[in-house]
This record gives C-alpha cells, sequence and structure tokens, in this order.
C-alpha cells in the first residue's frame, strides 16, 4: 500500500542553510525536492568519488581490476607471440644479422611450396606441420613469388620466460586483491556517506531564494506518521519557520510502499515500470500473487522448482545477489507446488507412478477439461480472473479519485464485463438455473449501457457521450480478446519446457542402453539437458509473467508509474 506523505516547508535564513540540512540529515526521514543528477561542477566531483568506490569495491568482490586485466591481456598477447615464433626453433637474430647474408622469413601452405625454388634461392627448410611449410631463404630474394613474414624479434624459450614471469606477476597481484577484500566494509561506509553527502548538496542547490537572498526556501516530505517527531524536532530549531499539511496528488509527493515482507520481495519489479501516483494504488500485492503464479506456471515441475530453491540459498553466500535469494527461493517453492498439480517432475509424468495415492492424484490438473487440454484452459480462467480483478481495481480507484457520478462510464464497463464473467460462471457450475441468469444478464446489460453510453461523462452531451461510448465499445470489443488469449502463452511456455525436457529424457534412456558406460553418456544428457532447459524455462518464465502484469493488467486497471520513490536525506 502507498503510505501517506506530510508535506513541509521551511523558510530560514540564508546563512543557516548547512546546520539545517544537517539537522535533516540527521532526522533522516525528510525527502527534500531534489535533482537526481548532478548540476554543477563541485556535484560532478562528488559523483566521480562515489563511481570510484564503487569501482573499487565491485572490483574487490569479483576479485579483478582493470590492471589485472591489463596484465592477462599481456600474456595474452605474449601467448600469440609464442606461436608465432614457437615453429622457428632457437636462434641468435643478432649473430645472422651479423653475418651480413640477410635472411627472410617466409611461411605458405605446404602444397604452395615448389621444391624449384631451391635452383635459385638458397632456401632451408624449418618445419613442416599442419599443411603449412616455415623456410628461410638466405640472400638475395629478388623476384621471389612469396612475400616474407616478419622477422622473429625472440625466440621460444625468450617468450616462455616472459611468459612465466607474466604469471607469477597475475598470481601475485591477484593475491594482494583477495588481500584487499578486508577493506570492503570500510569501503561500503565511505560510499554511504559520499552518497549522503551528494545527496544533501543536491538538496542544498534546491533551495529557493528570497527577500533579496536574505531567506532560503524549501520544500520535503515525510511520512504521516513522524509528524509528532518532527514537530518536536522544528520547534526546538532555531532560526526557521515551518509549517506542514497533508500531502495532496498535485504536490507530486514521493512514494513510500508499507507492504509485508513477502509483499516487499515483488517491489523491484514495479519500480521496473515506476512507482504509481500518489493518487493512484500500489500494484505490488496484485503483482507479488500472479507473477508468482504465472512463473510457477509457465516453468511448471516441481523437480525444476526445488532447483531453483537450491540455486536461492546458495545466492545467500554471494554478496552482489543476497537480496535476490529470497525471490529466487519464493518462485522456486511456488513452481514446486503448481509443478506438483501439474505432475510433472524433471519432464516426468507423476501420474503415471504407482506409487502415488489415489486421493493425491485427485488434486492433480486433469489432462482434459471438456475435449481440451486442461493446463490450457486452466491458463485462460487465471487470465480472465486477472483482468477482471484489475477492471474491478479501475473502478474502485476512478470512484476514490473522482466520486460515483464522474465514474459511471468505468462502472458501466466493470458491471457488464466482471458481472456477465461472475453471472456466467455461476450459470455453468448449475447455481443459477437458465431463466433466472437470462433475466439477470439483461439487466446487467441495460445498467450497463446506461453507464457507457449515456453517463460516461455527465457533464458533456448526450449524444457525445453515445458517439464515446461506441468508440469504446469497439477498442474494449477488439482488445479484451486479444487479452484474454495472451494469457495462452503460460500453457505454451510450459508445455514447450516439459515437451524439450521429455526429450532430453528419452535421449538419455536410449543412450543408457544395456548399462555399462552408457550410463555415463545418460547422467551427462540429464546434466546438460535438463541445465539448459531450466535456464530457458527460467528466462521465459520471467519475462512474459512481467508482460502479463505491465500490459494486460495495467492496462485494464488503468495503472500509471508516474510516480518517484520516497528517498530521505540521512
Amino acid at each position: 500500500m502507498i503510505g501517506k506523505m506530510t508535506k513541509y516547508s521551511f523558510i530560514l535564513l540564508g546563512n543557516r542553510k548547512d546546520d539545517f540540512l544537517e539537522r535533516l540529515r540527521t532526522l533522516g526521514v525528510i525527502d527534500i525536492t531534489r535533482s537526481n543528477k548532478p548540476n554543477d561542477a563541485c556535484s560532478e566531483k562528488m559523483l566521480a568519488d562515489i563511481n570510484a568506490v564503487k569501482s573499487l569495491v565491485r572490483d574487490l568482490e569479483r576479485g579483478s581490476d582493470a590492471r589485472l586485466e591489463e596484465l592477462k591481456a599481456e600474456k595474452a598477447a605474449l601467448a600469440k607471440t609464442l606461436a608465432d615464433v614457437a615453429p622457428w626453433g632457437e636462434f641468435n637474430l643478432a649473430e645472422l644479422e651479423a653475418t651480413g647474408l640477410g635472411i627472410r622469413f617466409f611461411c605458405i601452405r605446404q602444397k604452395a611450396f615448389k621444391e624449384e625454388w631451391r635452383e635459385q634461392y638458397a632456401i632451408q627448410k624449418v618445419l613442416e606441420d599442419d599443411g603449412k611449410v616455415w623456410f628461410v631463404v638466405v640472400g638475395s630474394c629478388e623476384g621471389f613469388p612469396c612475400k616474407p613474414v616478419a622477422t622473429p624479434a625472440t625466440t621460444a624459450s625468450e617468450t616462455r620466460s616472459l611468459i612465466d614471469a607474466k604469471d607469477k606477476e597475475i598470481a601475485d597481484y591477484a593475491a594482494q586483491l583477495e588481500t584487499r577484500k578486508a577493506e570492503i566494509p570500510s569501503l561500503e561506509k565511505k560510499l554511504t556517506g559520499l552518497q549522503s553527502d551528494l545527496s544533501v548538496y543536491l538538496a542544498g542547490q534546491k533551495g529557493v531564494a528570497a527577500a533579496e537572498d536574505t531567506l532560503v526556501t524549501f520544500e520535503g516530505f515525510a511520512p504521516s506518521d513522524k509528524d509528532t517527531e518532527l514537530k518536536a524536532a522544528f520547534d526546538v530549531t532555531d532560526g526557521i519557520f515551518w509549517w506542514s499539511e497533508p500531502a495532496v496528488a498535485e504536490d507530486n509527493p514521493p512514494i513510500e510502499f508499507r507492504n509485508n515482507s513477502f509483499v516487499r520481495m515483488f517491489e523491484p519489479l514495479t519500480d521496473m515500470y515506476g512507482r504509481p501516483a500518489y493518487n493512484g494504488f500500489d500494484p505490488t500485492p496484485y503483482i507479488s500473487v500472479f507473477f508468482l503464479l504465472f512463473f510457477a506456471m509457465c516453468m511448471g515441475d516441481a523437480g525444476y522448482g526445488i532447483i531453483l530453491m537450491i540455486a536461492g540459498f546458495l545466492l545467500k553466500k554471494v554478496r552482489s545477489f543476497a537480496n535476490l535469494a529470497p525471490l529466487v527461493v519464493t518462485l522456486g517453492a511456488g513452481t514446486v507446488v503448481v509443478g506438483f498439480f501439474f505432475h510433472t517432475f524433471f519432464s516426468m509424468d507423476m501420474s503415471g507412478w504407482q506409487w502415488i495415492p489415489e486421493g493425491v492424484r485427485k488434486v492433480f490438473v486433469p489432462a482434459k477439461v471438456s475435449e481440451y487440454d486442461g493446463t490450457m484452459v486452466l491458463s485462460l480462467i487465471i487470465g480472465i480472473i486477472h483482468l477482471c480483478l484489475a477492471m474491478t481495481v479501475k473502478a474502485v480507484t476512478a470512484v476514490k479519485n473522482n466520486g460515483f457520478l464522474n465514474s459511471l462510464g468505468v462502472l458501466g464497463w466493470t458491471l457488464l464485463i466482471v458481472g456477465g464473467v461472475v453471472v456466467g460462471a455461476f450459470a455453468l457450475t448449475g447455481v443459477l438455473d437458465s431463466a433466472v441468469t437470462k433475466v439477470v444478464i439483461i439487466v446487467l446489460g441495460i445498467v450497463s449501457a446506461l453507464g457507457i453510453f449515456l453517463f460516461n461523462n455527465i457533464h458533456r452531451n448526450p449524444l457525445v457521450n453515445i458517439g464515446s461510448g461506441l468508440w469504446d465499445t469497439y477498442n474494449t470489443a477488439t482488445g479484451i480478446l486479444g487479452d484474454v488469449l495472451s494469457y495462452l502463452r503460460l500453457y505454451a511456455l510450459g508445455l514447450a519446457g516439459g515437451m524439450l525436457g521429455a526429450a532430453f529424457n528419452e535421449l538419455a534412456v536410449t543412450a543408457r542402453g544395456d548399462g555399462g558406460f552408457g550410463w555415463i553418456g545418460c547422467i551427462l544428457i540429464i546434466l546438460v539437458g535438463h541445465t539448459l532447459n531450466i535456464a530457458m524455462a527460467a528466462l521465459g518464465a520471467f519475462v512474459h509473467p512481467l508482460r502479463l502484469n505491465f500490459l494486460e493488467f495495467f492496462k485494464n486497471s488503468g495503472y500509471e508509474g508516474t510516480g518517484h520513490k520516497y528517498n530521505p536525506i540521512k
């Protein structure tokens, strides 16, 4: 949910600005309206220092930096040099040049070498290997049909010595980086301080000068539950005049989420799209449920879910990914549950396992529902529920922000579609008989039509409303079917992953044969095949559920991510 904000306004003497900002930093709850980017040379220098510390921390965490990469590049260049000079063997270039005979080095394809060249030129073959011939020509090369290669500047043994020395230099430097990892906590503390200094500086830059530069005004926001604490703090602060008022949407206050630990894991997904406006709604609770469900359906395999859970627990030990570990574990657990209902374990059908009790089999998703694939039908049902929820949220938000009479158009569509789905569900399950269903549908249609065509805007000419209602009808009719069909991707992705995994299982059984060494091939196919399948399935299971939430749900709920994150100076 979106936390309530209070708007604070401050007027103070210009020479008290720095003290005032330091006071706000100590309180740590006021989000002063400020730029998110450097706006002068000083702030650019501060940002450069922050990036330098960030880069150093990142380099120490991964045990590599620009200097180490440079050393490895130098070794790679030496290795290439070794490959070039090795065929020439050991020689003393200075002594060869001192003879004054003039020696040229050549390397050509073996088939291109002509033995008759020896009759005209002093040729000495050095090596023939891999379809090539290395040779030298002593003395004049005038008219020779091949171009010489560069004269080797060193020998193989000398190059190997340089490579050995470079290996030692790399090992020593890598050990030095490993030792410096102990500096990471202090560097992170320094980074926090630098970021805080930049935040305070940018806040100070947003202060508006007034009264011939003798006064400065600031505007900021803080959570409303901090009002008592802040009032007490500001009342004893000399040299400032302040007042507060409840924030409204027109103030564009920052957005602070107040969610439980489960929903909080999915807040980064909301932030990928954008935080809601202050008078909007927090989509994260809906994303947390449906993204988890959609991800699990796209994976659709209990065995893969176990692997994801193990990966999540391992991620806790990786410093840079530790914050993602709970989400990965949760997605893995959801995949285990859904994979169980889909009766799939590493692409094997658990419904055929004889040891599973009959009572457990009854909760498995049926293979067929009215001659259609059970998983496909389930995907469409979940899609309809998701869209109906989006429309309901849109109607509630519209009434909350605009009032009941100004939301009749939205309410008409919600009543028609959501109400129609509910009535249809009751009719199909036998809760309502056909006669009652007919009456209810007629009433829904009439009431909905009034809101859609006549009262979609009570401040407008009814004829204009009818035209607008017809246009909305066209857009809704053509869009809603496509939106529902979009949820078939949940079925298709799960099916594709299951079929590919099953193919690897069949290949493994074929490779196993009668046993013996066949087991090695069988195990390799299982490991490599399912690893690739999990990687591809996880990618699709992340992207497509995100699309269903960001596109289908957000569009039908009227969500716009125009807000910005609550970011107090502290």
